[in-house]
């Protein structure tokens, strides 16, 4: 396994050889590089093909996540660590695969309990460790212990199809503050949702309490009502919530944070983790047809100036240069054929299938970051790399050891931030999860796959083989990024330590094995 290496210090030299910056924005040798600020905002079901920078047919202009990529890094080969949110986002904040946990398959809901174990270590306590004041702001999605009226008696879950009455929720007690959440888990100050937006209870909370009285019951709005997307689930709802507002107002907490916190004598770290463009797509009247893909579209144009602002403030605040800026996504867009054949948009560029799926679609993800005078202009990097590596990486820019405790998925792939490609691969082994609980692994060029079907969204969900036909699929990702040639049968030496290889990495975290295989 290729160790985990600490950048210390970079140096004037290795600015010039990979910068394309301006002369004005390259550091002097004499100065000591501060410890950047950190803003990583995590878009919601947003598709590789959404960008107009990364696909010149996408419907959808996206002018300030461009700027992005051109100011800064883009990697064509980066994948969220499930196809789905809510362990995607264990994966960002642990640097640990979240099949490790007891979420096997599916998402969380509003009510399940927290997920991120009580000692387990965050990218949040870690800074917080290092000088570091924290935040987080959006959709939280990783569980919450809500206090109980009557301790002796549970509080419902929901399940995916189940229909929600009021009074489901009677033994919650909204008064009191909620345990588990983001103040339990490194941040100083937290004002979130408590799961996607089309989740009950629809409420925000700050610092663990719910901000207005949970007084109000939606019915739900279906699709064949409102249309593709505008959809929400039955349940209970604070006073004054607004669905098409909740965007705007993490966007507007957000740019506050930032007023308030640049010119602390402390950097910080803020985790902004949108609602949207996950469903329902809800874009505000001056959004409306801004795009040529339909309210997805719409509302991704939306997403997009909303960061906008974010960077705006950013360099409004004079903080550019302190400032490191990672844009990504928790999954694929759930775009279906019908969607491309209505709008001609691939919301997930030209990989198959779409969010929650083993196929590419459901986890290859744009990932894009900036920062001035440090990051070149321009950068494209092949590396392949997961929404694990948040951590790793930041322990590579800080020159500090990760935490003494920490087990986990995560690589520091900060060389290839800044234009310094190794010949050989940072990240040598990736493991994908569907929402059903299927796996794939990836090395070098190689994706397999020990079973057909999609484990998503897209049908046919499972497959069995007939006599004779492969069981599994095995694709080269340099020459079929599409994974349209099944080459299992004609590589059986590969299959079978792939598969093995598989399997030890499902039972042991990647940084306790020693030694990768070589094919």
């Amino acid at each position: 396994m290729h160790k985990i290496n600490c950048i210390v210090a970079l140096t004037l030299t290795l600015i010039i050889g990979a910068c394309k910056e301006k002369k004005e924005n390259i550091i002097n040798p004499s100065q000591t590089i501060k410890k950047p600020n950190i803003i990583y905002i995590l878009a919601d079901d947003l598709g590789y093909g959404d960008l107009s920078s990364l696909n010149p047919l996408s419907k959808i202009r996206t002018p300030n996540m461009d700027e992005v990529v051109e100011d800064g890094v883009h990697f064509t080969d980066a994948h969220s660590n499930s196809s789905v949110c809510t362990p995607t986002r264990y994966g960002i904040l642990t640097g640990r695969y979240a099949f490790r946990t007891r979420l096997k398959e599916g998402v969380l809901w509003g009510y399940s309990p927290s997920l991120i174990e009580h000692d387990r270590p965050t990218i949040a306590t870690y800074l917080k460790e290092n000088g570091y004041v924290t935040a987080c702001i959006g959709k939280w999605h990783l569980g919450l212990d809500w206090q109980k009226k009557n301790p002796n008696k549970e509080i419902k879950d929901i399940a995916w199809s189940q229909i929600v009455e009021e009074g489901y929720d009677d033994n919650v007690d909204y008064s009191e503050k909620v345990k588990g959440g983001p103040d339990e888990h490194g941040f100083d100050y937290s004002f979130i949702i408590p799961a996607s937006l089309d989740m009950s209870p629809y409420c925000y909370l700050k610092n663990g309490l719910v901000t207005a009285p949970m007084s109000e019951y939606t019915k739900g709005k279906q699709p064949d009502e409102a249309g593709r997307g505008v959809f929400w689930r039955p349940g209970k709802k604070s006073k004054g919530f607004e669905f098409e507002e909740v965007l705007p107002t993490f966007i507007e907490a957000a740019t506050q944070y930032i007023d308030e916190n640049s010119n602390g004598k402390n950097p910080f770290f803020m985790y902004l983790p949108l609602p949207a463009p996950h469903t329902p797509w809800l874009p505000t009247e001056e959004y409306h047809m801004a795009s040529n893909a339909s309210k997805y579209g719409d509302y991704v144009s939306m997403v997009d100036d909303m960061i906008g602002k974010i960077l705006h403030k950013v360099s409004e605040s004079g903080i550019e240069d302190d400032t490191l800026i990672i844009i990504t996504s928790d999954n694929g867009a759930d775009w279906r054929p019908s969607d491309i054949s209505e709008t001609n948009h691939k919301a997930n560029y030209t990989f198959k299938g779409r969010k929650a799926d083993i196929y590419e679609a459901g986890h290859r993800v744009p990932f894009i970051a900036k920062w001035q005078g440090l990051i070149p202009a321009g950068i494209i990097s092949n590396q392949v790399m997961c929404t694990t590596d948040l951590l790793a990486t930041i322990a590579g820019i800080l020159g500090k050891p990760l935490p003494k405790n920490f087990v986990g998925d995560s690589y520091n792939l900060w060389p290839a931030f800044i234009g310094q490609e190794s010949q050989n691969p940072i990240r040598n082994v990736t493991i994908h999860h569907s929402l059903q609980g299927i796996f794939s692994i990836r090395k070098d060029n190689w994706k397999y796959t020990p079973h057909l079907g999609s484990g998503g969204f897209t049908n046919p969900k499972t497959i069995t083989p007939r006599s004779g036909e492969p069981p599994g699929t095995l694709y080269d990702m340099e020459k079929d990024p599409s994974e349209s040639l099944n080459l299992y049968t004609e590589h059986p030496r590969i299959v079978k330590q792939l598969d093995s290889l598989l399997k030890i990495y499902q039972k042991t975290e990647s940084n306790l094995i020693k030694e990768h295989e070589r094919l």
